[in-house]
């Protein structure tokens, strides 16, 4: 009796260790809107130790499941959202406060994809609808076996040619040979799509502001104004709310700095003023700027504008080839 018991308790632990929800997956809404996408990743569904992360619910980050279950033939997973007080920037500007809320999210599995909806529980807005595939395996390394293409000069130093607005009205201009956003706009993100590639940036940040670079439209390399703070995953340099750089390379406010960035698959080395802050980092999924969710294609570089003023007066780069 007790080892049927047994059987029977390793049968059900094994079926649901093979849940087919299990996995990282490729979430793109189907609302409308600016193109978004976002990742989550599920282990265990159905058992007692189910757990997951999801990029990104709140903050930008790399959020973690706080429920995850499975009812009838639906995933459902919740994520609390942390209260957010009031606050007054040193600009002087009054932030409203928001409380916690708790996303309940819904799928089921179609044709091998997940078909979703998240919902504020307790909320009057509609539900926000969505897809999700399974994440590719990427196996491309920087492994010695790369060599350079023929440079594109991605910004030509005298207007927007090769580039458009994530959405809406574009918010960019070029003064002086240089790039640089309007207040509050929509990401650049450029008309060719890219792969394996270096990519040499050149940029200035104003005071308190911060942007980033979507490499592929997908992973972000943050840029902040931090001169001297401590790092943090949002710090400037940052693989955005990944990985953290081992020390603060950033110039002060109002300076020009470079980037030199090298992504292979989803490995990514990064020099900041020349010094190295990611080394081969296997980087395991989007980022919260992603708006590119076809991971196994080429992408397009993406500048953040959003958040305040940042200027760019170079960005070339080389794509890599095999030997």
């Amino acid at each position: 009796m007790r080892l049927s018991g047994l059987f029977a308790f390793c049968a059900v632990a094994a079926l649901a260790a093979d849940s087919p929800f299990d996995g990282r997956w490729l979430i793109t809404g189907k609302n409308g809107g600016p193109p978004r996408a976002n990742w989550v990743e599920i282990k265990g569904a159905g058992t007692s130790s189910a757990s997951g992360s999801y990029v990104s619910a709140y903050n930008g980050d790399r959020n973690p499941i706080n429920e995850i279950k499975i009812e009838g033939s639906d995933l459902v997973y919740v994520i609390i959202t942390p209260e957010v007080k009031p606050r007054t920037t040193k600009q002087g500007k009054d932030v409203p406060g928001r409380p916690s809320q708790r996303l309940v999210y819904r799928a089921k599995l179609v044709d091998g994809k997940l078909d979703g909806s998240t919902t504020v529980e307790g909320g009057s807005r509609p539900p926000v609808v969505w897809t999700g595939v399974r994440a590719p395996v990427l196996p491309e390394k920087d492994d010695g076996s790369w060599k350079p293409g023929t440079p594109i000069e991605v910004f030509n130093g005298k207007d927007l040619s090769g580039w458009h607005s994530l959405s809406g009205e574009m918010g960019w201009r070029v003064e002086g040979g240089i790039l640089k956003n309007n207040a509050g706009v929509r990401d650049l993100v450029s008309d060719q799509k890219f792969w394996n590639f270096d990519l040499h940036v050149e940029y200035k940040v104003g005071e308190h502001s911060n942007s980033g670079i979507g490499l592929r439209g997908r992973y972000e390399i943050q840029i902040l104004e931090d001169y001297g703070r401590p790092p943090d995953t949002h710090s400037n340099g940052s693989i955005y709310s990944r990985v953290a750089p081992p020390v603060n390379a950033s110039k002060p406010a109002g300076e020009w700095q470079t980037y030199d960035i090298r992504l292979i698959g989803r490995q990514v080395t990064v020099k900041l003023n020349g010094k190295v802050l990611h080394n081969k980092v296997d980087i395991d999924g989007l980022t919260a700027m992603a708006s590119n969710a076809d991971e196994a294609e080429p992408g397009p570089l993406q500048l953040q504008g959003d958040h305040g003023p940042v200027e760019f007066r170079k960005i070339t780069l080389t794509p890599l080839v095999k030997k």
